[in-house]
Parts: C-alpha cells; sequence; structure tokens
C-alpha cells in the first residue's frame, strides 16, 4: 500500500512496544506489561527502526536492552503521541466527560504520608474509572521523569520548581518547630502558654534533626541562618516519619512544613509543635504543577481541578 501524505508509517502498536521496552529494560518484561509475545515485541521494535531509518535500541545477550542517543531523543515525543491517542479514543468511545485511563503521578517524597491519602482517595472516589500510577522521589528525580514524559504531574512544594512549569496551589503551611514533649520549650517560652511560639536562635545550641531531601533540607538550613545561627545537624534522613520519630526519642529538634492530625510518633512518644514567631517564616505552598507547555491528559485535567476545588474549600 502506497503511504498515505500527513500520515506516519510506524502503528501506535510499534510505538508502545518501543516505551514499554524504554521503560522495563527488557524485551521479555516489555512483552509481559503489553500483554504479547517477545517475538511480537521484538518485531514491533525492528519494523519501527526500519520504518524510521535509525537504530533506537541496543540489545545485548543477558544486559537487557539500552537506548542509543536516537532513542533517547524520540523516547519523551512517543509518550506524547501514545497519550494523546489514548485521549483521542477516549474521547470518541467514552461517556462525554467521562474520565478514565491512567494518571502518572509523582510525588515530593515527604509529603506522601499527609498529602496523597485525601487526594488520591477523593480522585478515585469521583472518577473510578480511572487508574493512578504512582512514584514518590526527590524533586530532582521528579523533574527528569516529567522531562521524559513518564509522569503527567507532581505534587511538591513550591521550592526550586523549574521556571517552565506551572502549578496549582493545594495548601499552604508554615514550618513548625518539632520538640519532645520533655523539652523546656514543649509549654512555652518567654511567657507564652501551651501552643505558643518560639524563637529559632532558642534552638540554635541544641542538636538537630535535619529532614535531608533537596531542596527541603537546604530550605530549613537556610531558615535558621535567616534567624542568625549554622543549626547543630546531629543526625539526618529522608524520611519525614523517622524525623519525627527521632524528635519523640528526645535526638534533637526539627523544623517541618507537614501538619499531622497526630501529635505521637510510630513509637507512641508525643512531638509537639511549635509555630515560630522570631523571625516570621512565611508559609510554604503544596502545589499539583506540571510543564506549562505540556498539554494535560483528561485524568490530569480531573485531578489539577479536583486539587483546585479543594483548595478553595479551605
Amino acid at each position: 500500500m502506497a503511504r498515505v501524505v500527513g500520515v506516519p508509517s510506524y502503528t501506535m502498536q510499534q510505538l508502545a512496544a518501543f516505551v514499554a521496552v524504554a521503560d522495563t529494560g527488557t524485551i521479555t518484561a516489555a512483552a509481559a506489561r503489553l500483554g504479547l509475545s517477545a517475538t511480537a515485541v521484538r518485531a514491533a521494535i525492528d519494523e519501527l527502526e526500519r520504518i524510521l531509518g535509525v537504530q533506537l535500541c541496543v540489545r545485548r545477550r543477558a544486559k537487557g536492552v539500552t537506548l542509543t542517543t536516537a532513542g533517547e531523543a524520540m523516547l519523551a515525543k512517543a509518550r506524547v503521541v501514545l497519550h494523546e491517542a489514548v485521549d483521542l479514543e477516549l474521547d470518541v468511545r467514552g461517556e462525554p466527560g467521562q474520565v478514565s485511563g491512567v494518571l502518572h503521578v509523582g510525588c515530593y517524597t515527604t509529603l506522601g504520608p499527609t498529602v496523597l491519602p485525601p487526594l488520591l482517595a477523593g480522585f478515585g472516589a469521583r472518577y473510578p474509572a480511572a487508574r493512578v500510577d504512582l512514584r514518590e522521589d526527590s524533586l530532582d528525580r521528579l523533574r527528569r521523569a516529567v522531562d521524559a514524559r513518564e509522569l503527567d504531574l507532581v505534587i511538591a512544594y513550591d521550592i526550586d520548581l523549574p521556571r517552565h512549569w506551572t502549578f496549582v496551589t493545594w495548601l499552604r503551611s508554615a514550618p513548625r518547630v518539632h520538640i519532645h514533649d520533655g523539652h523546656r520549650l514543649a509549654t512555652g517560652s518567654a511567657g507564652d502558654g501551651e501552643g505558643g511560639g518560639v524563637r529559632l536562635a532558642e534552638l540554635a545550641e541544641e542538636p538537630m534533626i535535619l529532614l535531608d531531601v533537596p531542596p527541603s533540607g537546604e530550605h530549613v538550613v537556610d531558615m535558621c541562618r535567616s534567624a542568625g545561627f549554622d543549626p547543630r545537624i546531629a543526625l539526618r534522613t529522608s524520611n519525614y516519619e523517622t524525623a519525627r520519630a527521632l524528635v519523640g526519642r528526645g535526638l534533637g529538634w526539627s523544623l517541618l512544613v507537614q501538619r499531622t492530625p497526630v501529635d505521637l510518633s510510630y513509637e507512641g512518644r508525643r512531638v509537639v509543635m511549635r509555630d515560630v514567631v522570631d523571625p516570621p517564616l512565611p508559609p510554604v505552598a503544596i502545589v499539583v504543577a506540571w510543564p506549562r507547555q505540556s498539554p494535560l491528559t483528561r485524568a490530569a485535567q480531573a485531578f489539577v481541578q479536583l486539587a483546585a476545588r479543594a483548595a478553595e474549600a479551605r
């Protein structure tokens, strides 16, 4: 059959095979994901390379598949084409306004315990035909995944976000000092009653538990420096609940943005949260973000709208 002008020679199945191989690293794993035979996936890749006239993958026995430079350059665009093709089919075949398909969401790792449950529960209840693929990681890794079109959206703090991203704000929360219940500041300081504010400099000589996941760690250190001191970092952790547990044990104090509905660590030890009154610490926005020029899938649009409505209702 002669090629039709304006219509690509490759097929969606060939693109899907290429993306699956890039994601999984092997022909066998890609075949399992797609529900095809390894022979069919291998043939799809071979035919795609023949049509495009370029090698996309290098296959090494017992070492899996790696992308060539051309393959790396093509991967993000291939994801976009597949997403838009799936959305087109859903638009035509689905009910008007129906949201289905897969939503690929990334979440900054420290926000998972407090932010993900309400957002994902609300999304699942409203759009039961949609499925969520979730990844928790540092901002740097999430940024790379978004640029590679592996993720549709990212839930993160509005700190050091790429300039080409846009976002909706879900929540604003000011950092608060976390101390154990036997700490001298736990029941008030300088005339403050229970729950009153503290001056950050009052903790300058005490050991600190740093939640050290970029960019949060650097942000916290900068806030301490704005109060006139460099924190005495005793322990570092990338886990929010570990930081609270260490504080509950009295191993140091911490400065955290998230607010939990309970004041107990996993061990059942009380963790006291105090507002900082000196210096005043501005609230940090927790946002749902995505690249400004990237078209959102229907599921991603629905998630953004849900987050915006939840923010307005607060």
